[in-house]
């Protein structure tokens, strides 16, 4: 066994954002590296994963999921080597996908680590593509939104990491009609030319309503919100009878220090029989292994594109949150720490 290094750096929070988070809420501190206790591996991080979701981790509030605890080391996705086991069926040299990211070196329990292949795809793309935001597109999409060959979807955030998803797997299962939105023209360029959306639009260039029934003459039958905002309620409008609507994330409001209206048009659902129903990926961790087999398929095929933004360094990690908040990644924003 190679010697361990006697220090890794990690990210802690220590102060919470109140509106857009700063850079001085965060700081990156070094850590001892000790041996893994019994049953437990310590894991050299390769990569990351920064997303929208931490942004609410960063509130002192009751959610779903605790919130992050001020001067201690922040978690999420990360994908990486096991330099020292503690644990059967783990040996020095497998690659593991685990919950404590935002750090070099990480002591994980090996009930709570899964290994990964790395001839299947890049090691990264189990952060992404064949990980928690693919899962997610699966199941918001064929799960929660009853998706079914013929129906018209519509998705915000559409070049985001999620948001691709959707599209090109509603595509490849057979929608009659595929429209996105996103921040920049580039990006929907992206969505029509790369990812195969039917339409798109950029929500900066004029009423998200009235793009979307441009896009969407005869209706949607799908919606993937990952905005909430303007964006759901232009859905709202554009949903066809008996339409059903993912809400999978509201990232326009995620910062915001004022309550933020609700859309104006909720009557709309009674008339029409919409169901607009809230997802979390963890309550569909029994589709993993259809999943990763039809994906992992497409994949193969060439079928699936997927796309990431990756910032080198762990030093940079913040920045990479930061610009991911401000909608600058195209595809999955993960932080590589390789180099």
């Amino acid at each position: 066994m190679s010697a361990l290094p006697a220090s890794g750096r990690a990210w802690h929070l220590v102060a919470r954002p109140h509106g857009w988070p700063e850079p001085g809420d965060f700081a990156l501190r070094e850590a001892p590296v000790a041996q893994p206790g019994e049953g437990r591996i310590l894991v050299r991080n390769l990569h990351f994963s920064v997303d929208p979701y931490m942004r609410g981790r960063m509130n002192d509030v009751k959610s779903y999921v605790p919130p992050f605890q001020l001067d201690q080391p922040m978690e999420g996705g990360a994908v990486g080597e096991v330099v020292a086991s503690n644990a059967e069926g783990f040996a020095v040299g497998d690659h593991v996908l685990h919950g404590l990211g935002w750090r070099e070196y990480a002591e994980v329990g090996a009930k709570h680590a899964t290994k990964v292949d790395a001839s299947l795809a890049p090691l990264s793309a189990y952060l992404g593509v064949l990980g928690m935001t693919g899962l997610t597109a699966y199941a918001g999409l064929f799960d929660v939104a009853s998706f079914k060959e013929g129906d018209a979807v519509f998705v915000s955030g559409a070049a985001g990491a999620v948001g691709n998803q959707v599209g090109q797997m509603a595509r490849l299962k057979g929608a009659s009609r595929v429209i996105g939105s996103a921040g920049s023209d580039e990006k929907v360029k992206l969505l029509t030319e790369e990812y195969g959306f039917d339409a798109a639009f950029n929500y900066k260039n004029g009423p998200v309503a009235a793009q979307l029934k441009e896009a969407a003459p005869d209706g949607i039958d799908v919606y993937f919100d990952n905005v909430g905002g303007e964006h759901l309620e232009a859905a709202i409008g554009s949903l066809n009878v008996h339409g059903r609507a993912t809400i999978c994330g509201m990232i326009a409001q995620y910062n915001s220090t004022e309550p933020t209206p609700a859309p104006r048009n909720l009557a709309l659902v009674i008339g029409k029989r919409l169901r607009l129903q809230g997802m979390l990926v963890n309550d569909h961790a029994a589709l993993q292994p259809k999943f990763v087999e039809e994906v992992a398929g497409w994949l193969a095929s060439g079928e699936l594109k997927y796309q990431e933004t990756v910032v080198e360094g762990i030093e940079n990690g913040v920045d990479a949150f930061l610009g991911m908040l401000r909608g600058e990644n195209t595809g999955k924003m993960i932080v590589s720490l390789t180099r």
